[in-house]
């Protein structure tokens, strides 16, 4: 028998296979055309990283380390056990190490120190070489600063009000602190617009545009443990002017400016006395930055006011980049050095931020009252530092030199919570007590 092939049932089969073939051909290809835009995409950068050691301890040897990435464009943070584990994509980080070493011949057995650089580029463009300054984390045995009140708040109309805002000092040690010359000072520097500023001197001093000193020969001004100093911009009872604010007629001290213009006098409290104006910017009186774009410190100084201002003028200039033009820019305030400055916390919003304006030295993170500019939320709140225990009925406040870990931001404020006064516009009234503005304590 002889058996006739027929093709013709072949032949829809032969033109899937031919059109798959070609299909994959075409997606073969089309890879390859992409194939650099894949790899830029998918591609990883170890960046190349040098810590340099605090003085003496250069010979350390590394017993445990580790990093914490955060991709600046992002906000997504990884964490790493050591530094050549560390692979990017391109972008900007900030990186943060913590880390224990062993010291050669040192009476301890080992030592913890923290390094932190910010918006390190990572990519193509260059040898991806990163120096990590670490310094050993030591708490200074003197004050923390405790709270920050810089937003203010709000009339019933639902205009702000300003005057009410305020520093707390906190003693968190387990013997008295002597408040006499200890200094409370204001950045220059905002956290929302980063230049180079030229000279650099951000690892050494920390430039600041006002500073106020608690008068006293020594020892006029003693702060328990656990106990606070608070320091009023204007020490009046507020809810004269404003039945939504509170009473800071029995502060401990005021910061008071004598204005050259009549328009904007300062007030000057008779139940308050004032801090000792060493320097301020304005012409008028101080307030806070009221969306809290600064970093606040606390300083002990030794030298005297005279010495101080004819030491440590800083000129400095650095160049603003605008679509109208690029424009050269000198300008000077006073710089203080960061082995002076006992605390720090920098403070900003999520939606601005663009760099620390101390060195990580002081603080290695940061707080704020609101998400974003001109955030309405943020009125009738404040960062307050966080309870680390009490004892014996003493609070014990966290201070690890990093805002982000050691302050809660957005809490109601504690002369709220202790005087039981308005928590918004409408005048609602403050029923609960806590220690640091989210543990809850006894009145």
């Amino acid at each position: 028998m002889v058996v006739l092939r027929s093709y013709s049932c072949l032949k829809p089969l032969r033109i899937a296979k031919m059109c798959v073939m070609h299909c994959a051909l075409c997606m073969i290809l089309t890879l390859a055309a992409c194939d650099d835009t894949l790899d830029q995409s998918l591609a990883r950068y170890t960046p190349y990283i040098t810590v340099t050691l605090p003085g003496g301890m250069e010979q350390a040897a590394f017993l445990a380390e580790q990093w914490q990435v955060k991709d600046v464009t992002t906000s997504r943070t990884t964490t790493y056990t050591h530094r050549s584990d560390i692979a990017l994509k391109a972008g900007l980080y900030d990186l943060l190490l913590d880390a224990t070493i062993d010291v050669p011949g040192d009476s301890v057995p080992q030592r913890h120190i923290t390094g932190y650089v910010q918006s390190v580029e990572i990519g193509t463009g260059g040898q991806n070489q990163v120096v990590v300054n670490a310094f050993e984390n030591r708490v200074a045995d003197d004050f923390v600063i405790e709270e920050v009140f810089f937003a203010g708040t709000l009339q019933p109309s639902g205009n702000q009000y300003n005057g009410d805002d305020y520093v707390k000092i906190y003693n968190n040690t387990d013997h008295v602190l002597y408040a006499d010359g200890l200094a409370l000072m204001e950045s220059k520097f905002v956290t929302t617009d980063k230049y180079d500023y030229y000279p650099d001197i951000m690892s050494d001093c920390m430039t600041v545009q006002a500073l106020y000193v608690v008068p006293g020969s020594g020892n006029d001004h003693p702060v328990q443990p656990g106990q606070s100093l608070l320091i009023a911009d204007t020490g009046i009872d507020h809810r004269v002017a404003n039945p939504n604010s509170f009473d800071l007629s029995g502060a401990d001290f005021e910061w008071y400016d004598l204005s050259t213009q009549p328009a904007h006098l300062d007030i000057d409290s008779p139940t308050v006395p004032n801090l000792d104006r060493w320097y301020c910017y304005t012409l008028s009186f101080f307030v806070l930055h009221n969306r809290g774009f600064k970093a606040w410190a606390l300083a002990r100084i030794p030298l005297d006011k005279d010495q101080f201002l004819k030491q440590n003028l800083y000129r400095y200039s650095y160049v603003v980049v605008v679509p109208a033009g690029t424009y050269p820019m000198s300008q000077t305030a006073y710089k203080v050095p960061n082995a002076w400055i006992l605390d720090a916390v920098n403070c900003s919003v999520e939606a601005k931020r663009a760099w620390n304006v101390t060195a990580p030295a002081l603080d290695q993170g940061w707080t704020h009252c609101g998400s974003m500019d001109h955030d309405k939320s943020r009125y009738f709140h404040s960062v307050r530092r966080k309870l680390l225990y009490v004892r014996d009925g003493r609070a014990v406040l966290q201070d690890t030199n990093n805002s982000t870990d050691d302050f809660n931001p957005d809490c109601i404020p504690s002369e709220v919570e202790r005087q039981g006064t308005a928590t918004d516009a409408a005048g609602t009234p403050c029923t609960q007590l806590t220690w640091d503005g989210r543990q809850p304590r006894q009145r």
